[in-house]
């Protein structure tokens, strides 16, 4: 931790990071991998004797279904959460897509909320509801709720979210709302 220029941000580090893990989502990733093994399987090893069209819809069914799931699954195993003194930067699975950058003069307020379930979002992922806003959900438990000032919301699910409430609350009391961040 470096000295920094504010008196009252001196407790808190340059750049907070936090991340939330689902470990269901690799047994989902599994079934994903297991219907491109089969889709391959029935492309090496088949015996069909129905025809050529039937085989080729299964095997493309098999692998378009387990890439799907596959990907699908692997890109919300986990959240990464990257506060910095411009900005909210979230990043989703091991390549870090869908990823999106708030701008902390976007931002304000941020609250913490103990209970965000994937349940109230219509399941785990990056989210949108109408009356609800936007959300990354990996996992029940603890997040964040960015309200932004163009009116609408940012949940998402991280551990340690406490602390990076604080944080953000701290570092909103030195920027200039709509500014570039």
């Amino acid at each position: 931790m470096r000295d920094h220029a504010h008196a009252e941000d001196a407790s808190h580090p340059d750049v907070w990071t936090g991340r939330a893990t689902n470990r269901v989502q690799w047994l989902l990733a599994l079934v994903g991998a297991a219907c491109l093994a089969l889709g391959i399987e029935l492309a090496v090893d088949s015996a069909w004797t129905a025809g050529i069209a039937p085989l080729v819809m299964s095997v493309v069914g098999c692998i378009a279904a387990g890439l799907l799931v596959l990907f699908g699954t692997l890109a919300f195993v986990h959240v990464d959460l990257r506060l910095d003194r411009e900005c909210v930067e979230v990043r989703c699975g091991h390549i870090g897509v869908p990823r999106r950058r708030i701008p902390l003069s976007q931002v304000a307020g941020a609250d913490f909320t103990e209970h965000v379930t994937p349940r109230h979002w219509g399941g785990w992922g990056y989210r949108w509801r109408p009356e609800k806003g936007t959300a990354v959900v990996v996992r029940r438990g603890e997040g964040i709720v960015l309200s932004l000032w163009d009116g609408h919301t940012f949940t998402i699910t991280v551990d340690n979210a406490e602390s990076a409430v604080r944080i953000i609350r701290d570092r909103l009391g030195t920027i200039t709302p709509g500014t570039a961040g």
